[in-house]
């Protein structure tokens, strides 16, 4: 019995040592070497230099002047990557059909010289509640807003957009997308940064 005992505690002694301390430090030192920026966070800066966000996060934008990420149900007030997660609420939820509903309806008359409707991904929230892509599809619909709230032509907005767009990995994996963090920051470098109004978002580049 004390063999046995003895053999246990080396067994789980030497897995807590390899997969509790020396898997962690090599792949995290990989990844520093590999993958430096992203091993750090992918953090995005202003023209400043300033941080303002992660390009591996989603996060809210509601001036006018900025695109505006898909809804999130992360956290209170969404976007808070501390509560990653969506609303789970089932298709036959008449709160999930309400809140689509106001959702669309908000974005309507934010939005009122827009084309047709708005993708749908504009309207649902993402599993994780931080995505921080857009379709080039849902961008473009909020281009005459943007444009118009900065005072700039639409043909220029759109210009910006198609340079931002990131294609598939690899060529074969996902689809094409514009990141919003990095997009409204490049609005700002290339425009400027537009006067803060009454109302404006609390996050911004």
């Amino acid at each position: 019995m004390g063999k046995q005992l003895q053999i246990a505690v080396r067994v789980t002694a030497l897995t807590l040592l390899l997969t509790g301390l020396a898997y962690p430090l090599v792949a995290t030192g990989l990844a520093q070497v590999l993958f430096p920026r992203a091993a750090r966070g992918s953090w995005a800066t202003d023209e400043s230099g300033q941080v303002v966000g992660s390009e591996l996060l989603g996060q809210g934008f509601h001036d006018a002047a900025y695109f505006q990420p898909r809804p999130s149900a992360a956290g209170k007030d969404g976007w808070d990557p501390t509560a990653s997660g969506g609303s789970n609420l089932g298709p036959t939820s008449q709160k999930l059909k309400q809140s689509a509903v106001e959702t669309l309806e908000k974005l309507k008359a934010e939005n009122p010289g827009a084309h047709g409707n708005p993708p749908v991904e504009l309207v649902t929230a993402s599993g994780s509640g931080l995505d921080p892509h857009l379709s080039p599809a849902a961008v473009l619909w909020q281009v005459p807003r943007v444009a118009r709230a900065r005072n700039v032509a639409e043909e220029r907005i759109e210009a910006l957009i198609r340079s931002r767009i990131e294609g598939r990995d690899l060529g074969i994996l996902g689809e094409p997308r514009v990141n919003v963090l990095l997009l409204n920051l490049a609005l700002d470098r290339q425009f400027g940064a537009p006067a803060r109004t009454e109302g404006a978002a609390t996050r911004r580049p």
